[in-house]
């Protein structure tokens, strides 16, 4: 990473997760490996159709998901106001999304909506609740699908970081555990576009941003995870949640990815070592595996976060932008830019909000 900007890097973050999206539109969610290599063969290498009769049936190689369209939304939405502006955020959702819905899955922009999205659908739009009200408990990473925007335009400034990405995320996603994992995955996002690369020291640089009362995470244990010191008070550094073990699990996997006796053959296989399901727990160990293993090969990355079926879709975008996050927008393979529908438009807003990490 020390030959790349921090504009470079974080418009590779963005663009990374929108090229992981729509590479996961087609072969999303076969939990049969045998079918899918039936279906596209024995190696995905870029965009493809969905199939008739499957998630996203009738889009085309190359389009976004509707975690793209969200994506998309929240980032015209964070370049037009400069800033995190909740008020401007909701509207859009109002204004964009939630009239294309019916609370059914397969239905709205992208072909799919996601569990969180139907149960703010009712809230909102049946009940009629205020925003602040809408948030339901699915445990999976749509929030992190489009905080990740919130985690590079802050990227300089974690504490900001970290109110963001939680204020953004409770909008739709209330469980404490869910809402500390995405906020954990903004802030190892926002190191590596910082320049820190995903290795086993990266959770002690967030571990010593809770000590600093930076991160909004408990904590009882004093530096290097050593006990605490007697006379110190109970907690030593309280914080909204409960525990900090979701900064330690990016180094554990990168950790694993180096370590010359723990081998996932081939890589793609991290989805039957982690699970290959939805919820956050399957998905964040499996993106920073792979993200730490082919830190500097972002086609490998995504390719093999698309071959391992299941929620591959999720898998992809995340491993896209920790990914993106370390080689730069610069190291992003022409092929993948050329392929994805709007990647033109999607470019200048990656770099519009990429030209403002420096004024947080």
């Amino acid at each position: 990473m020390p030959d790349t900007t921090i504009q470079d890097r974080a418009a590779g973050a963005i663009m990374g997760a929108f090229i992981g999206d729509a590479l996961g539109l087609g072969p999303h969610w076969y939990y049969d490996l045998a079918e899918l290599r039936r279906d596209y063969g024995e190696w995905i290498n870029g965009y493809t159709d969905p199939r008739p009769g499957r998630y996203h049936a009738g889009l085309k190689a190359g389009q976004s998901s509707q975690a793209g369209y969200i994506l998309k939304l929240t980032l015209r939405s964070l370049v037009a106001c400069g800033q995190y502006d909740e008020a401007d955020f909701c509207r859009r959702m109002d204004d964009e999304l939630l009239p294309f819905l019916d609370g059914t899955p397969l239905n709205g922009p992208g072909g799919y909506t996601s569990q969180s999205i139907r149960d703010l659908w009712r809230l909102r739009v049946q009940q009629k609740l205020p925003w602040g009200q809408t948030g339901g408990h699915a445990d999976t990473t749509e929030a992190i699908e489009r905080t990740l925007a919130l985690a590079v335009r802050y990227a300089l400034d974690p504490a900001r970081l970290a109110g963001t990405v939680t204020s953004n995320t409770i909008l739709t996603q209330n469980d404490d555990m869910v809402v500390s994992m995405t906020v954990a995955f903004g802030a190892v996002l926002g190191l590596l576009v910082q320049g820190h690369p995903l290795d086993t020291r990266l959770s002690g640089r967030l571990m010593k941003l809770v000590h600093d009362g930076v991160l909004p995470f408990h904590a009882v244990t004093s530096d290097n995870l050593q006990p605490p010191r007697p006379g110190d008070p109970d907690p030593p550094r309280a914080g909204r949640f409960a525990s900090p073990d979701a900064l330690l699990t990016p180094s554990y996997m990168a950790a694993a990815a180096a370590d010359p006796d723990i081998r996932i053959e081939p890589a793609w296989k991290v989805s039957m070592v982690y699970g290959m399901p939805c919820a956050i727990y399957h998905q964040l160990p499996a993106a920073y595996y792979l993200a730490a293993r082919f830190h500097d090969d972002f086609e490998s990355a995504l390719l093999h976060a698309v071959n391992g079926g299941g929620q591959n879709q999720a898998r992809a975008i995340l491993t896209g932008a920790l990914v993106g996050a370390q080689v730069g927008f610069s190291r992003i393979p022409q092929r993948f830019l050329d392929g994805l529908e709007e990647s033109a438009s999607l470019r200048t807003l990656a770099e519009e909000l990429a030209a403002s990490v420096e004024k947080s």
